[in-house]
């Protein structure tokens, strides 16, 4: 069994743009795709901004970030209250498996509830084996198949 982590998750502030990045830039590398440093710039922005809907939190552990999670809320014709889009998940790599990555999803899931959300959820690649084996025990699968066009 892996050790437990203790982590502190806090939104990002503006001061802590160095410490996302690495682990934003390592989702990236870790899906094996390279986001524009534009968009990447304009999500930092997003993430600050009281009037987004998009919001990102750090880990913390003995004063280093060690993950990352983004979501955004949107509204939906199934509730009154909104979705919650998990959109990112991040944990570095040497400390996965440590209980992380779920305190990043509680911690979600808390903010969700606060802002009056009906769901969370949040998609994963279906060769993310280690990272379902988390997803099985804090949700549901629902069974829906995503497809996409990229315009």
């Amino acid at each position: 069994m892996a050790v437990r982590i203790p982590a502190e998750i806090r939104p990002v502030s503006a001061a802590e743009h160095a410490a996302w990045l690495p682990l934003w830039q390592g989702y990236q590398r870790f899906y094996m795709t390279e986001i524009p440093a534009a968009a990447s710039d304009v999500t930092w922005q997003r993430f600050l901004d009281p009037a987004e809907p998009m919001h990102a939190a750090l880990a913390w552990h003995e004063g280093q970030a060690i993950g990352l999670a983004h979501w955004v809320y949107h509204r939906s014709t199934w509730t009154t209250g909104d979705y919650c889009y998990l959109q990112d998940l991040f944990i570095a790599k040497d400390v996965r498996s440590s209980g992380v990555g779920r305190q990043l999803i509680e911690y979600v899931y808390a903010q969700a509830r606060q802002a009056g959300c009906a769901r969370v959820y949040w998609l994963t690649h279906e060769t993310n084996s280690r990272a379902m084996l988390l997803y099985e025990r804090v949700a549901e699968r629902s069974g829906f198949v995503q497809f996409r066009k990229l315009l």
